[in-house]
């Protein structure tokens, strides 16, 4: 094995570890604002949290300040672990979350911006608790990783190995040539959401404290809510869930497609092809939905849409309608209603939907849209090569060919996030799910979206998880919000022998 820099991988998880910390301490004014025992929890959490980083930084000093691939997945991986591990102190030092392994479970879905839940009894949580709950969305949700290439430079070291570890989608836009001015206009627009999405809310009806909360877990395509009916605590105040709905939906597109557009280049945006596949597929999708609500639901199912004037039942179907479906694309699991009660033929339209994601380049989890259009464009393909075994067709995507290269990259990656879906379901079962309730906690977790089907239903959460359960599914939440290859290419051989 080629020496790897150990000592520039521990400086960077020092750097990741004292920025945690630094997080934690914003959840401080909530906790002394309501007068919370919490507090002291929050404070000695950051306080350690720091020092641990402080000394993994101050103690390693590189020599070579060059980051190679193989040290970026190791960054990476160990960053989120870093991060994972850390920010649980918060939930254990404060005995809000006592058992290690719900702490974890819950803050390596926050982290992952799954959503998924062991919390019983939300709003009897404290609420500098319930902030950092929604903190490690916010973090977790563009990356920490990415805002720490953003101070790289101040260190003397490069990010490029960084990004392509952090976003190893099909593509790799870049918003300005140098990748730290790149991560710097990332964050500032996710801000900008946050900062716009919480007014708004707060101007809608909310309280100051759950616009915040609920900006950050829609911006990061999160889901944690601070309400135990989570967005269906609103169900009478559409103008709400309007607001959620557009945040989500902004939040599932591509970043550099929002810089576009908020620089008033929209015809970049128009002629994106998985921003057309994405928009009018999910008010296909909605529309579909509706209907089915409207005049095919089963009478002698619960439901949310109890409106008795045509038009409020109406208007009532295509706000539920479209709240769950791009909550469910997006990957970010806020709930309205419960779909799993509609009717069976939609709870299967929607466990479709687990697998199919938002866009690349966005905060959310799942497949990614454009690798579906990849893979159905090369499927057609094969068709056409069949009649003209001769004939040199490439994949076109955005009116450009794709190199074969990617074409492959994109097929290993769904053969293997559907090998890890069925082995998943099948490590799940065996530890104690009924089948429909395994399915569903695996492409949950490995999807990063949330709430699922059986005993993990939108009006569920994880709780009663085995505790083998719970930890199997942490490991799918990692892998899942690192797209696979960055955690799993560390588990091969070949990976540690030298070149």
């Amino acid at each position: 094995m080629e020496n790897l820099n150990f000592k520039l991988i521990y400086r960077f998880l020092g750097v990741t570890a004292i920025l945690n910390g630094l997080f934690m301490w914003l959840s401080l004014p909530f906790s002394l604002y309501y007068d919370e025992p919490s507090k002291w929890g929050i404070l000695t959490a950051g306080i350690v949290t720091v020092a641990i980083g402080l000394l993994l930084f101050l103690f390693n000093k590189p020599g070579n300040k060059n980051i190679q691939k193989k040290e970026g997945y190791l960054i990476v991986t160990f960053g989120w672990l870093t991060l994972s591990i850390t920010g649980m102190l918060p939930y254990l030092l404060s005995e809000s979350i006592p058992s290690i392994t719900n702490a974890f479970f819950e803050t390596i879905s926050g982290y992952s911006t799954t959503g998924s839940s062991i919390l019983t009894d939300i709003e009897s949580m404290p609420k500098g608790i319930l902030f950092w709950r929604s903190a490690t969305h916010w973090i977790g949700g563009m990356g920490i990783i990415v805002l720490t290439i953003a101070i790289l430079p101040l260190l003397g070291i490069g990010g490029m190995q960084l990004f392509m570890a952090e976003a190893p989608g099909p593509s790799a836009d870049k918003l300005h040539p140098r990748i730290t001015d790149t991560a710097k206009r990332l964050w500032l627009i996710y801000v900008l959401l946050t900062l716009v999405e919480f007014l708004l809310l707060k101007i809608a009806g909310m309280t100051w404290f759950d616009a915040i909360n609920h900006a950050m877990a829609t911006v990061s395509t999160g889901g944690f809510s601070t309400k135990n009916a989570s967005v269906a605590h609103w169900n009478g105040n559409p103008v709400i869930q309007y607001i959620i709905i557009f945040f989500m939906f902004v939040a599932g597109t591509n970043f550099v497609l929002t810089y576009f557009a908020l620089k008033g280049k929209v015809k970049k945006v128009i002629q994106s092809e998985e921003f057309k596949y994405y928009l009018f597929g999910t008010l296909a999708i909605s529309t579909i939905v509706a209907i089915t609500i409207i005049f095919y639901q089963d009478p002698n199912l619960h439901t949310s849409i109890d409106h008795p004037m045509i038009w409020g039942k109406t208007e009532s179907a295509i706000r539920h309608s479209l709240f769950s479906v791009i909550s469910v694309v997006t990957t970010t699991g806020f709930v309205t209603a419960d779909f799993t009660m509609w009717s069976f033929f939609l709870t299967a339209l929607f466990f479709s939907l687990f697998f199919l994601g938002g866009s690349a380049g966005s905060t959310s989890g799942g497949v990614k849209i454009v690798r579906h259009i990849v893979m159905l464009k090369n499927s057609f393909l094969e068709f056409k090569k069949s009649l003209h075994p001769n004939a040199i067709i490439p994949v076109r995507y955005d009116g450009k060919a794709v190199k074969q290269t990617i074409v492959f990259n994109i097929l290993s990656f769904f053969v293997l996030y559907m090998l890890i879906f069925i082995m998943g379901t099948v490590i799940l079962a065996f530890l104690g799910l009924d089948l429909t309730s395994a399915l569903g906690a695996c492409a949950s977790s490995l999807g990063n979206i949330g709430p699922a089907i059986g005993s993990v239903s939108p009006v569920d959460n994880f709780n009663h998880l085995s505790t083998g359960a719970k930890w199997f599914c942490s490991f799918l939440m990692l892998i899942g919000r690192l797209e696979l290859f960055t955690v799993l290419i560390l588990l091969t051989p070949f990976f540690w022998r030298k070149n």
